[in-house]
C-alpha cells in the first residue's frame, strides 16, 4: 500500500512540474503564428525583478525533480539550462525574445521525464 501511495506523490508532483513549466513557456500563443510564450517571457521584461522571480520558479522546477531522485548529472544539465536561460534571458529584450524560443522549463522537465521513466 505505501508503494502506490508514493507512486501517487510522484504522479502529482510530476503533474505540478508539467503544468508549471506549461505555464512559465508556453502559456500563451502569438495570435496567427505557433509561437508559444509564458510567464517567464512577461516577467522578464520588468527588469532586474522579473529575471530573478522567473529563475526562482523554474529553481523550483529542478529542487523538485532533484526531490524525486533524479541523478546528480540530470540535475546538473537542469542548472546549465536555467543558468543559461537566466544569463541570456537578462539581456533587455533580446533576452525576453530568447525565452521564448529557449523554453528552459520546457527543457528542464523534460530532462525529468526521461529520467523518471527509466
Amino acid at each position: 500500500m505505501d508503494a502506490i501511495h508514493t507512486s501517487n506523490r510522484h504522479h502529482a508532483r510530476i503533474r505540478r512540474l508539467e503544468r508549471l513549466a506549461e505555464l512559465l513557456d508556453d502559456r500563451f500563443r502569438i495570435p496567427g503564428t505557433r509561437w508559444r510564450f509564458g510567464l517567464d517571457s512577461l516577467i522578464g521584461l520588468v527588469p532586474g525583478v522579473g529575471d530573478a522571480a522567473g529563475a526562482i520558479m523554474s529553481a523550483y522546477i529542478i529542487a523538485e525533480a532533484a526531490r524525486l531522485g533524479l541523478p546528480k548529472r540530470a540535475v546538473l544539465r537542469m542548472l546549465a539550462n536555467l543558468g543559461i536561460d537566466t544569463v541570456l534571458g537578462a539581456v533587455p529584450l533580446a533576452g525576453d525574445l530568447f525565452d521564448v524560443a529557449y523554453k528552459s522549463n520546457r527543457r528542464n522537465v523534460n530532462i525529468a521525464l526521461d529520467h523518471l521513466k527509466k
